[in-house]
C-alpha cells in the first residue's frame, strides 16, 4: 500500500513543480560548475547500492575534498546557489525520480554513502536495509540541523563516526520497526511542519517514544528539556 501512496504522491509532486523545477534548471545551468544533478551511489533495501539524484549543490570533486561524503556547516565546497538549496533541502527533489523508479520512497531511512553507511553499528545496518530508503524520514528529520552539530569539533570525522552515526542508527531502525501507514503520513505531516519551521521540537511530542538522544547532541536537535525520560537504544 505504501508503494501506492509513493507513486501518486510523487508523480503529483513532480506535474505541480514541473514549472519550478525547469527554472531551477536554468538557474542551476548557468551559475556554478554549470552542472544542474548530482549523482551518487547510495545503499539502498536489501543492501543494494543505486544512484540517488540531488540538484548539484557543491563542487563536483567534493567526496574527495576535506571530510568527503560528510558536509559540514559553510562548507568552502558549497557552490553560490547550494547553500539555499540545501537550506531549504529543495536540492533533493530530484529524489522524487528515484522514488517513481522504485528505488526509494517517499518516507524511509535516509539512503547513506556505502563510507557513512558502514559508520551504523552492524546490528543497526540489517535492519535499516529492510526497507527502501526515504526521501524523508525520522533520520532526516531528527538529524534537519546534522552539519550544524560539526563545526566546532577539532575532530568531526570523529565525532560524526563515534557519536551522531550510533544514534542516528537508532533513529532509523525505529522507523523500519514502527513502520506503518499511520507513521508514514505523520512523518510526512512532521517534515513539512519542519520545513516551515525549523526550530520547533514537533518531532519529539509526535513520537514520543524515540531513542533519547546522548547528552551532547540534545541541544542540537532541539530536544525538549522537559521530556520525560526514554529507553535508549
Amino acid at each position: 500500500m505504501q508503494r501506492i501512496f509513493d507513486i501518486l504522491l510523487s508523480a503529483s509532486a513532480l506535474a505541480l513543480l514541473s514549472p519550478f523545477l525547469i527554472l531551477l534548471v536554468l538557474l542551476l545551468r548557468f551559475t556554478g560548475e554549470g552542472k544542474v544533478f548530482f549523482r551518487q551511489k547510495r545503499i539502498g533495501k536489501d543492501g543494494t547500492p543505486f544512484n540517488l539524484y540531488k540538484f548539484a549543490t557543491m563542487l563536483e570533486n567534493s567526496p574527495n575534498i576535506g571530510t568527503g561524503t560528510v558536509t559540514i556547516k559553510d562548507d568552502p565546497r558549497i557552490l553560490p546557489m547550494g547553500a539555499m538549496l540545501r537550506r531549504t533541502k529543495i536540492n533533493e527533489l530530484p529524489q522524487l525520480l528515484n522514488i517513481l523508479l522504485g528505488d526509494m520512497s517517499l518516507i524511509g531511512p535516509r539512503p547513506q554513502t556505502k563510507r557513512c553507511f558502514d559508520a551504523f553499528p552492524p546490528a543497526l545496518q540489517t535492519v535499516i536495509v529492510k526497507v527502501r530508503p526515504g526521501l524523508s524520514g525520522l533520520g532526516a528529520v531528527v538529524f534537519r540541523g546534522e552539519e550544524d552539530i560539526l563545526p566546532g569539533e577539532p575532530d568531526k570525522l570523529c565525532i560524526y563516526d563515534q557519536v551522531i552515526a550510533p544514534y542516528k542508527g537508532q533513529i532509523e531502525a525505529w522507523y523500519v520497526e514502527h513502520a506503518t501507514l499511520d507513521t508514514y503520513f505523520a512523518i510526512i505531516s512532521v517534515t513539512i511542519w519542519m520545513v516551515l519551521f525549523p526550530g520547533s521540537d514537533l518531532v519529539w511530542r509526535v513520537f514520543a517514544h524515540l531513542p533519547e538522544p546522548p547528552d551532547e547532541l540534545k541541544s542540537a536537535l532541539h530536544y525538549p528539556p522537559t521530556a520525560p525520560a526514554r529507553v535508549a537504544g
